[in-house]
């Protein structure tokens, strides 16, 4: 076997001091070359030692009385990152935004993993739904986290059936949930979508590389999510919705996909502003309490744990409803749609714009891109919450009969939210509740990339 020395000068144990390491340790007969699995550990006196290039491995090598042995010298992990990954799931969304998912992972995030040393299985989504019913069934044991490629309706499927799964695994219903389980795994979310809300509010920029740089570090926090269910029954995991404006936006949208991601967005704006129309509802909400006592019976899922909190309620006519776990931060609004709440401060931003006129309400919406309060309107009203309950007061998904074109983004009886990007068409009333550090996600401020 070839092999030369790394250096030329090895230490001498016995003596407790570096000497020249004598010519005829270059050349000590083959016969005498084992490996530690040929080799038995008994106890010779060591005559030399040092560190040698044998192929292409670095070992310590070890000249005794009868033997020379080595072995490889396996790099350890740094001592600051004791939470780096070794292995990923990763899920990527081929569709998300200009089909450029694939092109983003596979030339800017998997050769920064593959210089980390992390190994991977890639899966590709290949229709709506494919993430639940794989993270349903596949083996995840060997894996320390699951990463997805897509934008914010991809990154929000991977995250409700990650938690899914962990209620299944603990044995829970998963149609009743009050005290769901933490998921057991974090998740990644690099942001290759038309629309990267999520990993921008995680990361503070919609940025590949940072992202990917914080899953390589293994950065961990654990972030606020919320259940969205109508009669008791869980409808979904998520951790932002619209309703009214922001729902038949989406809904709208949604119709013309053949349109780019932007075009189909700006049309769909344009027109549920032409034919803005308020919904008549009637909200409930808990308000947030911040006392410890309270927080700690919700971390340790005390049931119904609003027992004694006092509920309070609105009604009238409302153009748009925002429930917010999250600050929303995006590109339409650098602040954040919700820019008073954190990722996991325990609370919901319950955010109501009342009916008011078109102009007005377009001023309102137009200074979420700018530095000014957007909620310094007087038909707008923010609440910070815990739960909160939408029930609509008419069931014909605010199609109006008389008019003379139909409205569009209507279903039949059904009313249509946006949940992190995703249509969500409900008929009846939507129980929206917060439930404290339920997910861990690969992200944190850049100062933690810094090895200290």
């Amino acid at each position: 076997m070839p092999w030369r020395r790394r250096r030329n000068r090895v230490s001498a144990l016995e003596g407790g001091r570096e000497e020249e390491a004598p010519p005829e340790a270059a050349a000590v007969p083959s016969a005498l070359l084992t490996s530690p699995q040929q080799t038995e550990a008994a106890a010779e006196r060591i005559l030399l030692r040092g560190i040698f290039e044998i192929g292409r491995d670095s070992c310590d090598v070890v000249l005794g009385e009868r033997a020379l042995r080595w072995r490889p010298i396996q790099p350890e992990r740094p001592a600051g990152f004791p939470n780096r990954p070794k292995s990923l799931k990763i899920l990527l969304n081929p569709q998300s935004h200009k089909k450029e998912a694939t092109q983003v992972y596979y030339e800017k995030v998997e050769p920064l993993l593959k210089l980390a040393g992390i190994k991977t299985d890639v899966t590709i989504m290949e229709y709506e739904g494919h993430a639940l019913s794989l993270l349903k069934e596949c083996e995840l044991q060997g894996f320390d986290g699951v990463v997805c490629v897509g934008g914010d309706g991809s990154a929000s499927e991977v995250a409700h059936a990650l938690l899914l799964r962990a209620q299944k695994n603990a044995g829970m219903e998963t149609d009743r949930i009050l005290t769901p389980v933490r998921a057991q795994l974090p998740l990644g979310l690099i942001p290759a979508g038309s629309t990267n809300v999520l990993a921008h509010s995680l990361h503070g920029v919609p940025h590949v590389i940072t992202a990917t740089l914080h899953i390589i570090m293994g950065h961990v926090q654990l972030v606020d999510v919320c259940t969205f269910s109508t009669a008791g029954k869980l409808l979904r995991f998520g951790f932002s919705a619209m309703f009214g404006f922001g729902g038949r936006t989406l809904a709208l949208a949604e119709k013309y996909r053949w349109m780019s991601p932007n075009q189909r967005r700006d049309f769909a704006v344009v027109k549920v502003l032409a034919n803005l129309k308020a919904e008549d509802c009637e909200i409930s909400f808990l308000p947030f309490n911040s006392s410890d006592d309270v927080q700690e019976r919700r971390a340790q899922g005390s049931p119904k744990s609003d027992c004694n909190d006092q509920w309070q309620m609105i009604q009238g006519q409302f153009l748009n409803v925002s429930i917010m776990a999250i600050p929303c931060l995006c590109s339409v609004a650098p602040r954040g749609l919700a820019p008073n709440t954190r990722l996991n401060n325990g609370s919901m931003a319950l955010i109501i714009a009342r009916n008011t006129s078109r102009p007005e309400f377009i001023k309102h919406l137009k200074r979420y891109a700018s530095v000014k309060n957007q909620f310094s309107f007087p038909f707008v009203e923010t609440y910070t919450v815990e739960e909160v309950k939408v029930h609509p007061r008419n069931n014909t998904g605010g199609y109006n009969p008389e008019e003379e074109v139909e409205d569009e983004t209507a279903s039949e009886n059904c009313f249509p939210w946006n949940v992190d990007g995703d249509l969500m068409e409900v008929a009846s009333e939507v129980h929206i509740r917060l439930h404290p550090r339920l997910i861990s996600l690969y992200g944190g401020s850049m100062e933690e990339m810094i090895p200290k």
